[in-house]
């Protein structure tokens, strides 16, 4: 299930990503004010190019200072050409920006509201597979002539009650067809899949030697499969991937949500009743959380970029580790800006974070810092808790 922790991390790659997007952009946008500076070569006029050289960097230092505030450019003396190419490169850097910000939001969401179909994929697999060992016994009777008795055991699979529960409910079918988990395109894969990688499997061979297996051993098995193969063949994982781009994170939740299907079906599951499991305990708050982390950090990027400055004077902010500035600006932007979160419960998540994803000396560093901000912020007044965000604030 996706937790607010899995959010943050979530939001944090994403926060990376964009400033990655911004940082090209600003690039670029030199480089359209050092493009507008060439010589013209349809010009039948003399081109002084050491003049057109001195404007290039005149205008790409306007810009550098007035990117975030036109009134430097506005107050400038720089010629029409200068400012009217300062003012293009300005708005196109911002442009580009915001559409890095609306398209990384999009999928960031999209991403985790694909998680259902993709656990229904997962367990659809399964089904695929009971398929296919029943298709492949029928044939096995047909060449040997044997008798049913004979191959019993080899329909365990088939048989699943765990898998048969799951065909038979209508409410597993619904959530099925409105994710759109259909194998349509696999039939070629899933007979090799099944010949390659569960026949010679371990946790088949066991299944299979058991006769008329409890409902329990079905759900053990399927279960064994479903995390010692599906989730761990270097094949079946490419599958997902391709689904899903951000399937290196969202592996884990998948996984622990499809087999918390697989319990709820042998009725051994908090949800016994059937109910597809939700991706998270309240999506449209834990979603508002997601969308609001995301934006905020970079709404407010400039003021938590001077906050940074202000504790970091004796570190030149750009020599800092670039993650660590992503997740302290995040950290701030949570303290001001989620009443209901304690400042405790939000320094600890980003301590975290820096932990896996920063340097070995990061989560002294966030530490330290954002408990002197948190402090100086609460007594400016600019940190403000409520209801459950003031339980460390006492």
């Amino acid at each position: 299930m996706l937790n607010r922790r899995i959010l943050r991390v979530k939001a944090f790659q994403n926060l990376y990503a964009y400033e990655q997007c911004k940082g090209s952009n600003f690039n670029l946008a030199k480089d359209y004010i050092k493009e507008s500076f060439l010589p013209d070569l349809n010009s039948m006029e003399v081109q002084d190019k050491a003049a057109l050289s001195r404007d290039a960097q005149s205008a790409i230092q306007l810009f550098e200072q007035s990117v975030d505030s036109k009134s430097q450019l506005q107050a400038s003396d720089g010629s029409p050409k200068i400012k009217k190419v300062v003012l293009e490169a300005i708005n196109t850097f911002h442009s580009s920006n915001k559409k890095d910000q609306d398209f990384l939001l999009k999928n960031m969401i999209a991403s985790a509201e694909r998680i259902p179909q993709l656990y229904l994929l997962a367990i659809e697999l399964l089904q695929a597979f009971s398929k296919q060992a029943g298709i492949e016994i029928e044939k096995k009777k047909k060449l040997q002539a044997g008798s049913p008795v004979a191959f019993a055991n080899e329909l365990n699979l088939t048989n699943n009650r765990v898998l048969a529960n799951l065909r038979e409910s209508d409410i597993y079918r619904a959530a099925v067809a409105k994710n759109n988990a259909n194998l349509d395109d696999l039939e070629l894969e899933i007979r090799e899949w099944f010949r390659d990688y569960i026949k010679p499997s371990e946790e088949y061979q066991a299944y299979i030697k058991l006769s008329n297996p409890s409902v329990e051993e079905d759900l053990h098995a399927s279960d064994e499969l479903l995390k010692k193969i599906l989730f761990k063949n270097d094949v079946i994982l490419n599958y997902f991937s391709e689904k899903d781009l951000n399937w290196t994170e969202n592996k884990s939740v998948v996984r622990s949500l499809a087999s918390k299907v697989l319990k709820n079906a042998a009725g051994l599951g908090e949800d016994s009743d059937g109910q597809m499991p939700e991706i998270a305990m309240n999506w449209d708050e834990d979603k508002e959380f997601f969308q609001n982390i995301f934006n905020f950090t970079i709404e407010n990027d400039r003021e938590n970029k001077a906050l940074i400055s202000q504790k970091t004077k004796n570190w030149d902010i750009d020599r800092l580790a670039f993650t660590d500035k992503v997740i302290i600006s995040m950290a701030i932007t949570e303290m001001q800006n989620f009443p209901s979160i304690p400042v405790k419960v939000s320094i600890n998540e980003y301590i975290d974070i820096s932990k896996t994803y920063s340097t070995p000396k990061s989560k002294q560093f966030v530490n330290g810092l954002l408990d002197v901000m948190a402090k100086e912020l609460t007594e400016s007044g600019k940190i403000r808790k409520s209801g459950r965000g003031l339980l460390d604030n006492k």
